[in-house]
């Protein structure tokens, strides 16, 4: 089966403020001993979610305003830190379609590529607008047109980029290079028989 276009993500946003939010914070490390990256949602931002006794503390996504939200904004350099692949996974896991940040650090960037969630780069006071309209109205709608770059919320609309490969890669359908692999077996497995040596 074809993998999905992502020309378009509508959704809710959420602000999580911060510059160089890391992968730590966005997944921590205890929560990594898992087999699978199935329920890896519940520990999103964990520490910074939650007191020691499990109790949840003052965080835009322990607000009920913000709940079943889709798109994540926060600040520059997001994603920094060591190269889990279990950050993305997490807020995949958790609901997030998308992230709109300043930046993003180079292997979360792909990582989240991979998994058809697009990294989309605005500026700090276009954020700020979104921002202080999800403040204003936590229901308002948000698009992200990953095609032309552009992110609408309400009436108002800013710029965001997307390099080239990542968007040429979302909009076509060619975001996973491993589910590319397994569309194409059938063609393998007849050119493993045409091959002068016997086939596993």
């Amino acid at each position: 089966m074809a993998l999905a276009k992502i020309t378009h993500i509508t959704g809710r946003g959420v602000y999580v403020a911060g510059n160089d939010i890391d992968t730590d914070r966005i997944i921590p490390a205890r929560f990594m001993k898992c087999v699978s990256f199935d329920g890896l949602g519940e520990f999103l931002f964990y520490d910074v979610r939650k007191n020691a006794d499990g109790t949840d503390k003052p965080h835009p996504l322990n607000e009920p305003r913000h709940a079943g939200a889709t798109i994540l904004l926060s600040g520059a350099n997001f994603g920094c830190g060591s190269s889990r692949e279990h950050a993305p996974q997490a807020l995949q896991k958790h609901g997030f379609r998308a992230v709109i940040a300043e930046n993003f650090a180079e292997i979360f960037f792909g990582n989240s590529t991979t998994l058809g969630m697009p990294c989309m780069s605005a500026k700090r006071e276009d954020i700020a607008r979104i921002a202080a309209a999800i403040e204003k109205d936590p229901d308002i709608e948000i698009t992200i047109d990953v095609a032309g770059q552009q992110i609408r919320f309400g009436a108002d609309s800013v710029p965001a980029t997307l390099r080239d490969s990542a968007r040429d890669a979302l909009v076509n359908g060619r975001w996973d290079a491993i589910g590319e692999l397994m569309e194409g077996k059938d063609a393998i497995l007849n050119l493993a028989q045409k091959l002068p040596y016997p086939a596993a």
